[in-house]
Order: structure tokens, then C-alpha cells, then sequence
């Protein structure tokens, strides 16, 4: 063998056998990068993981913090609401109990005294007395038959429209003895404007008759004798009698009935029981101008349906104050007849009365002047 083939085989045997350095090293270099890359891995795993845990953590404690402020808020709201409804039940239970009190103290409260009672009754009639110092009956009338006929003939109608009617009556039948003598269709006619004529007409007929028969043609002067006429009760009686022949007597209307009970004199509403009543509160001598103040009252001032309170010079000693507009600008537009810058009921009303006359019915002047 050639040295050059023995060199050859020394160097391919080693190869075979061993590696060579560079290629040693190169193998140790790979090696270590391979180390090195498979030590990274498990830190960015870990680091990956850190950082998707914080990310979790941090979307967590968002979300419940958001839970936390949305059941914060909705407990709020709850809180708010039975807060709410909590003094929306108090107060209906304050305003019950303050009402189920007053009822209680109502129910249990002494009666006034009939002392009493007669005192306001007193006070109230001196105070309308000197507000309503021209009160007077306002229906028209000459003589006791006139004011017979006309208080028959105000029953459901005003005394406006009685007084425009009754001087075309009173011209054509003056006496009781000519309108019992009347033509019933005729007298039908000429009363026509003050509604449900024809059963006033035969009242009036009947009336008449009994006044010409009975009486000598001339009104009797006592309650007993006027309520046997036809179409007269107790309140047209004491129109009669208190008017025509100064005997003392209340006239309870609808107006005087509805005052009486608002002052709280009387919780009557039968008209015999609530005069009864009243006739004991007060003088004997009274009564009968206590009946025209209190009815002026009641159709100027103290309505029905809408009493003008804030306008009435007697509020002071009124128990219903309030039951009406109390505020005095509203309350004076309510005000009726010359309190309320209005014509009167009358045509020819007292001297004294501070109103300006009534108006005639049209075309009833006319006919009334050419009777006479």
C-alpha cells in the first residue's frame, strides 16, 4: 500500500468513526440554539398565560363591577320607589285618619244648645239686616188678592216673570169676582209665560170662586182659612199674611230651606218641620222679615249650586264658608240683581230699593195700558 492510500484510509476511518471538529462543534452550536429555543418556549407559554389570566381577571372584575353597579342602581330604584310608596301611604293613611277623626269627632261632638242656636240665629238675622235693609216681597201687588194671585202663580217660575205677567191679569180681572167669571182659555192665555198654566188657571178659578161664595169677595186673614182655597198652601198663606195684613210668619221656600240648613239652624228638609224650628230661634215679630232677608240672601249671593262666599258680607258667621268660590274677584262675577249691577225682580219696586226696576214683558205694557 501507497502512503497516499494509507492516509486516505486514516481519514476515512475516522470519519466513519468520529466526527470531525467543525463538524463537532457545529453539531454543539445547533445544540445549544436548540436548548436555547426549547427554554424560551415554556417562559412565553408561561408569560402568555400570565398575561391572559390578567386579561381575564381584568374583564372579570369590569363585568362585576358592572353587575355590582347595575344592582347598586336597581336597588336604588327599589329603595326609591318603596321610599315613594311608603309616604304616598302614610299620607292616605294621614289624610284617612284625619278624616275617620273628624268623622269621629263629628259623631261624638255634644249638640249645640237651642241657647245657642237662637244667639246665631239673632246675629245673623241683625248682620242680613243691614246689608239687605230694603228687603221687601218682590212680587207686585196692590191689595190682598193681587199678592194672592201673584204667589199662586210664582210656584216653578221666577217673580221677574210673575210681575211681567200679572199687569195684563190684574187689568182684565181686578176682582176675585171677575176672574171667577172668567173665560178659562183666556185666562189660560194671558198666564201662559209663567209655565204650567193651565192647572194655575183652574187654581185661580177655584180660588176666586171660593173667595166670591165664602168670603164676600175678599181675602181671609188666617192660615186656616187661606190653606182651604185651592192652589194655597202654608207658604203662600204666610206670603199673604205677613205682606198683606202684617201677621208675623216665615215663608220657607227652597232658598229660605237651603240657607237655614247651611247656618246650621235646622236639619229639617220638610218645610212645616223646618218652620216649626225656626219659629223657636227667633222672635215673633222677626220672622217675617227674616224670611225676606234670607231669601234675598239666597237668591243674590248664597246660590245653590255656586254660592258667591269670597263676595258675602256674612261669611264671618257662616259654617259653610267654602262650600262656594271664596276668591273675592270670581265670587263677584256670581252676584245676581242689584248686587250684581242687574235690574230687580220688581216692576215697581219699594222707594228705598237701591236696584233699578224690572223690565216689562214685551207687548204686555201695551196690552195692559189699553185695558186699563
Amino acid at each position: 500500500m501507497s502512503e497516499h492510500q494509507a492516509a486516505r484510509s486514516t481519514t476515512t476511518g475516522r470519519t466513519a468513526k468520529e466526527p470531525a471538529p467543525g463538524a463537532t462543534a457545529a453539531r454543539t452550536a445547533g445544540s445549544k440554539k436548540a436548548a436555547g429555543s426549547k427554554k424560551a418556549t415554556p417562559e412565553k407559554a408561561a408569560a402568555k398565560r400570565a398575561a391572559t389570566q390578567t386579561a381575564s381577571t381584568k374583564s372579570a372584575a369590569t363585568k362585576k363591577a358592572a353587575t355590582a353597579k347595575k344592582t347598586t342602581a336597581e336597588k336604588t330604584a327599589k329603595k326609591t320607589a318603596e321610599k315613594t310608596a311608603a309616604k304616598k301611604t302614610a299620607a292616605k293613611g294621614a289624610a284617612g285618619a284625619k278624616k275617620a277623626t273628624a268623622a269621629k269627632q263629628a259623631a261624638g261632638a255634644k249638640p249645640e244648645s237651642q241657647e245657642s242656636k237662637a244667639e246665631r240665629a239673632a246675629r245673623i238675622n241683625d248682620a242680613l239686616a243691614e246689608v239687605y235693609y230694603y228687603a221687601h216681597p218682590e212680587l207686585d201687588f196692590e191689595n190682598p188678592f193681587e199678592l194672592l194671585v201673584a204667589t199662586v202663580l210664582s210656584a216653578q217660575t221666577t217673580d221677574l216673570r210673575v210681575n211681567q205677567t200679572t199687569p195684563a191679569l190684574f187689568a182684565k180681572y181686578p176682582t176675585p169676582e171677575d176672574m171667577a167669571a172668567a173665560d178659562p182659555e183666556e185666562l189660560e192665555e194671558l198666564i201662559r209665560p209663567t209655565g204650567f198654566f193651565r192647572s194655575k188657571a183652574k187654581s185661580l178659578l177655584g180660588l176666586s170662586a171660593a173667595l166670591r161664595d165664602d168670603f164676600g169677595g175678599t181675602v181671609p186673614g188666617t192660615v186656616e182659612e187661606l190653606v182651604k182655597l185651592p192652589g194655597v198652601g202654608r207658604k203662600t198663606a204666610f206670603v199673604v199674611l205677613g205682606n198683606a195684613f202684617g201677621v208675623p210668619g216665615l215663608t220657607v221656600d227652597t232658598h229660605f230651606g237651603r240657607l237655614v240648613r247651611r247656618w246650621k239652624l235646622t236639619e229639617q228638609t220638610d218645610a212645616v218641620k223646618v218652620e216649626q224650628e225656626i219659629d223657636d230661634l227667633l222672635p215673633e215679630s222677626e220672622w217675617t222679615m227674616f224670611s225676606h232677608r234670607t231669601i234675598f240672601h239666597g237668591r243674590r249671593i248664597c246660590h245653590s249650586r255656586k254660592p258667591a262666599c269670597g263676595a258675602c258680607p256674612i261669611a264671618e258667621l257662616c259654617p259653610s264658608y267654602g262650600e262656594g268660590e271664596t276668591d273675592p274677584e270670581k265670587a263677584k262675577k256670581l252676584l245676581k240683581y242689584e248686587m250684581g249691577g242687574q235690574p230687580g225682580q220688581r216692576l215697581k219696586p219699594p222707594a228705598d230699593y237701591p236696584g233699578r226696576p224690572a223690565p216689562p214683558l214685551p207687548g204686555r205694557d201695551q196690552a195692559a195700558g189699553a185695558a186699563r
